[in-house]
């Protein structure tokens, strides 16, 4: 990966930690996801937002990947990037499968349902038409605090109720 790529990346991380930093603060759980094209343009950004739309797929992978389709007006985003601050369950693996993402950049993993590496490795099964390749661990302990953060309060929350 060229030293432009690398820069390029955590620019894009970045502003998805920012979305992510956006729906903590609306109380949803913090995961935010910038796409962009194959030219490296901006397409969408979004944030995780079910209890908003009451919606369980509104994650912050699908929203993205919704809102830049409408944009495209294609559902297929072939050449684009995903950055996503936490690793994509299979929902949104599935979608992004569907979509012909070619490549995903993650913050965090996720032991509890990440479809990459954590618990599942779908990217990795050969059944599958399509290949996306996938990168974890970018800016991944600002990606955690912010999650860890967030259910620290929550559970604080929780407790007061109690």
């Amino acid at each position: 990966m060229t030293a432009e790529q690398q820069i390029s990346d955590r620019r894009w991380m970045s502003m998805a930690l920012d979305l992510a930093a956006q729906s903590a603060a609306v109380g949803e759980v913090p995961v935010g996801a910038v796409l962009v094209n194959e030219d490296g343009v901006f397409m969408a950004g979004a944030h995780n937002a079910p209890i908003a739309e009451h919606d369980p797929s509104a994650h912050a992978e699908i929203r993205v990947l919704r809102a830049a389709a409408r944009l495209a007006e294609n559902y297929r985003l072939t050449g684009s990037t995903l950055y996503v601050t936490l690793e994509p369950c299979v929902m949104c693996v599935g979608a992004m499968l569907h979509a012909r993402v070619s490549r995903v950049v993650y913050g965090a993993a996720d032991p509890k349902a990440g479809a990459v590496e954590s618990l599942y490795h779908l990217l990795d099964d050969s059944r599958f038409n399509h290949r996306i390749m996938a990168e974890g661990g970018l800016l991944a302990e600002q990606s955690a605090i912010l999650l860890r953060d967030f259910f620290r309060v929550r559970r604080a929350q929780q407790k007061g109720k109690a």
